[in-house]
């Protein structure tokens, strides 16, 4: 059952991301708190764009050079909902009871995500699995988060949110790294 829930996983989050954007209205999130959930939502079309087909983990195993190993299933499941899924609900949590700061979390997680896929594009001169949501959404959504974030964002809010986010795509390539050797 976990095999076939971590080949599919994506597809929950393509019927899920629709409902939770019909539905973030009745939350009662104002201000920077909606638009750090509405990154949820939006980060899950992201997803079935990038990861349908196992398009993600096909990619990135060719250009890592992983003929026998690379990214599973699992670990692309993992990272997704883990890596994602429950920051960004943490980060919309924080920013709603906390400090509005805290959706600086989310906001660097599709900025670093989406200048990602744009700099591999140029690099590469090719589409990449997420590119188009990532142009298209991350982007200017990101923009909307840091513009949110301003008032009340502190230097320590920037510095953990990026600095988490770096780490966190950091992980997932040393992940890939020793998975193929």
């Amino acid at each position: 059952m976990l095999a076939r829930l971590s080949q599919n996983w994506v597809y929950g989050a393509a019927l899920l991301a629709p409902l939770l954007l019909v539905l973030a209205p009745l939350f009662g999130l104002k201000g920077a708190a909606l638009w750090g959930f509405v990154t949820l939502p939006v980060y899950m079309l992201h997803q079935y764009e990038e990861h349908d087909d196992d398009r993600f983990r096909v990619f990135v195993n060719r250009l890592l050079g992983s003929e026998r190993a690379g990214l599973s299933h699992l670990d692309v499941m993992i990272i997704n909902v883990v890596g994602v899924w429950v920051v960004i609900t943490a980060s919309v949590w924080m920013a709603s009871t906390v400090d509005h700061g805290w959706v600086l979390v989310p906001a660097y997680l599709l900025a670093i995500n989406g200048v990602i896929h744009v700099a591999q594009a140029l690099g590469m001169r090719q589409y990449n699995p997420g590119l188009a949501t990532a142009v298209l959404l991350f982007l200017p959504l990101a923009a909307i988060c840091f513009a949110q974030a301003a008032p009340t964002a502190t230097a320590a809010q920037h510095a953990v949110s990026a600095g988490s986010i770096l780490v966190l795509h950091a992980a997932i390539l040393a992940r890939a790294l020793r998975a193929r050797r």
